[in-house]
């Protein structure tokens, strides 16, 4: 801690650099994603859900000059938590559903000497209306889109980051392993997502999504409902769980009662072009040869991919982020990335987070072993 304050995690080293390499005098961050990194603040509940809509008349930010300190624009509700839990310092108010956020952000910028800057906003998350509200209101600013820069700055991170990250990971396996040892045939896949999501919570993580199924229920996204868990079935998982901003994020495979040779058969052949997959995750690979590579292997194996990616980098506030692993990316992986690799077919979903390593892939969710599947009588 400095001066009380929690001591700043993101890679600012980097920001810097971006905008250097930008001509950027600024940055505005809005989105949940690029707020909670640059604050180190990670709204709860209804104000998270606000940080979520564009149109929100009660919209937080955060305005990071390239010199100088950093500034919260935030109404009366947003502001104590942001006193007691941010390392920016400094706060700007407004009056929710009565002024505009851009209006007050716009009076901020003229105020810092930066009504004639080059400043970055994210295209893909402030709206036309708010856009246009910014740019006729400082006449003399220019507007740019940083969102790729911004993806570019969080995808390396710190060390500080990979331990809290660390810290998610192994929390959530504690709730599998907790979890999974309780259930029983009968039970229903309702009765398993609530346990998940209590065990979360109880946990001490901020809060918690994702999904479950049985193999029974072949709508991957339609789990958590009433469908009953029956001798021979098997469980997929995908969850995350946000511990301080940043998600624990894995998946698990349990069958009730003793699989079959065939499913045995089924999840090792996938196991091993999974972690065929983590291996090729080094400095200097190109995401879209990787992406080719596991699906040829599924080809060759006899089995037809139809996801629409293989893994994905892991950052704050949401867990899927830049570089998607996906057909055609040409993003090359770099030292320090992040990344959550979960090439699945079918119900056999297996998912872990690992960092990008000169000398080989770091596994990060190792707490909960995926040699075989969880197995309850």
């Amino acid at each position: 801690m400095a001066g009380g304050r929690p001591e700043i995690i993101a890679n600012i080293d980097r920001l810097n650099r971006l905008m250097d390499e930008n001509d950027l005098d600024a940055v505005v961050a809005r989105s949940g994603r690029n707020f909670t990194y640059l604050t180190g603040l990670a709204y709860p509940g209804t104000l998270a859900r606000l940080m979520d809509m564009t149109d929100s008349d009660r919209a937080v930010m955060v305005l990071w000059p390239r010199e100088g300190d950093p500034v919260l624009i935030v109404n009366a509700t947003a502001a104590a938590l942001a006193a007691r839990d941010s390392w920016v310092e400094r706060q700007v108010l407004y009056e929710g559903y009565v002024e505009s956020p851009y209006a007050r952000l716009a009076q901020v910028l003229r105020q810092e000497g930066l009504g004639g800057a080059r400043v970055g906003f994210e295209k893909d998350y402030v709206s036309a209306r708010d856009w246009a509200l910014v740019d006729e209101a400082v006449p003399g600013l220019t507007m740019v889109d940083c969102t790729a820069i911004m993806d570019r700055v969080r995808w390396i991170k710190t060390d500080a980051e990979i331990a809290r990250i660390k810290r998610g990971a192994d929390m959530l396996d504690d709730v599998y392993l907790d979890v999974f040892p309780r259930m029983r045939v009968g039970d229903s896949e309702r009765q398993a997502h609530s346990r998940i999501i209590a065990g979360c919570l109880d946990r001490g993580c901020n809060w918690a999504h994702g999904i479950l199924n049985s193999s029974s229920n072949t709508i991957h996204y339609a789990g958590e409902s009433d469908v009953i868990f029956r001798a021979g079935d098997v469980m997929r998982t995908d969850y995350v769980a946000y511990l301080d901003g940043y998600p624990g994020h894995q998946s698990r495979n349990l069958v009730f009662g003793q699989p079959s040779r065939t499913q045995r058969d089924e999840y090792r052949a996938i196991r091993d072009i999974y972690r065929a997959a983590i291996d090729r995750c080094r400095p200097g690979n190109r995401v879209g040869d990787i992406f080719d590579a596991t699906v040829a292997a599924f080809t060759d194996g006899g089995w037809k991919f139809e996801s629409l990616l293989i893994g994905h980098g892991v950052g704050s506030w949401w867990h899927q982020q830049e570089p998607i692993l996906r057909r055609g990316s040409d993003i090359v992986l770099e030292d320090g990335m992040v990344l959550a690799l979960e090439p699945h077919i079918g119900h056999w979903h297996i998912q872990d987070m690992i960092v990008v390593r000169p000398d080989g892939p770091v596994l990060l969710s190792d707490k909960m072993s995926t040699d075989e599947p969880f197995v309850v009588e």
